[in-house]
């Protein structure tokens, strides 16, 4: 998670409603308070109720008073949270510990994405396969094999600006020829 340095404009436009800032701030706190609560072991349920009823006195207080220092929300968050925690606390039931350790994640589902992944590969090796030459050896270089623009260009022997034309053209050609693959697929299989 990368951190966010919050300003009095952030806190104005989330005060104001701002879609797109309303949902940075539910998504970069949401995962905040989950790993937070996480850790103390309190059930997903448990999770939800404190993180939207944070949620709730968070937006009540910057709506009604603002904040002071908009560059320490984040300290402020968390003191509501804890503060919500210490309330579901002393309502007893309401908090739901897990009963055990956290069960370890499904390997069939890595094994999945795995043969999922080979298969794509697999895939867009065969599609490459049948593409000009010049499409071949561009995409394999740049993307495949990762090598600098500068390299590829002094190996085909073209300009930089010239260098991103063709790669254009190479990876439409490529996804036409994906998407061809896709539609012909689910055609045959229905």
């Amino acid at each position: 998670m990368d951190l966010f340095s919050f300003d009095s404009t952030y806190v104005e436009r989330l005060a104001a409603g701002d879609p797109a800032v309303v949902e940075h701030f539910n998504e970069y706190f949401g995962e905040l308070i989950f790993i937070k609560l996480r850790s103390r072991q309190y059930s997903s349920h448990t999770i939800d109720d404190i993180r939207q009823e944070t949620f709730l006195r968070v937006f009540q207080a910057i709506r009604r008073d603002g904040i002071r220092q908009p560059e320490r929300i984040g300290a402020f968050v968390n003191s509501v949270c804890n503060n919500v925690v210490l309330e579901f606390g002393r309502a007893g039931s309401r908090i739901t510990f897990l009963d055990q350790a956290p069960e370890a994640p499904d390997q069939t589902l890595d094994s999945e994405k795995k043969l999922i992944e080979q298969e794509r590969r697999t895939q867009v090796r065969k599609l490459l396969a049948r593409m000009p030459e010049r499409n071949q050896k561009l995409l394999t270089a740049v993307f495949l094999e990762e090598r600098s623009p500068g390299e590829v260009c002094d190996e085909m022997g073209i300009d930089r600006g010239y260098l991103r034309v063709l790669l254009f053209r190479a990876r439409t050609q490529l996804r036409d020829a994906v998407n061809k693959g896709v539609r012909g697929a689910g055609s045959a299989g229905a």
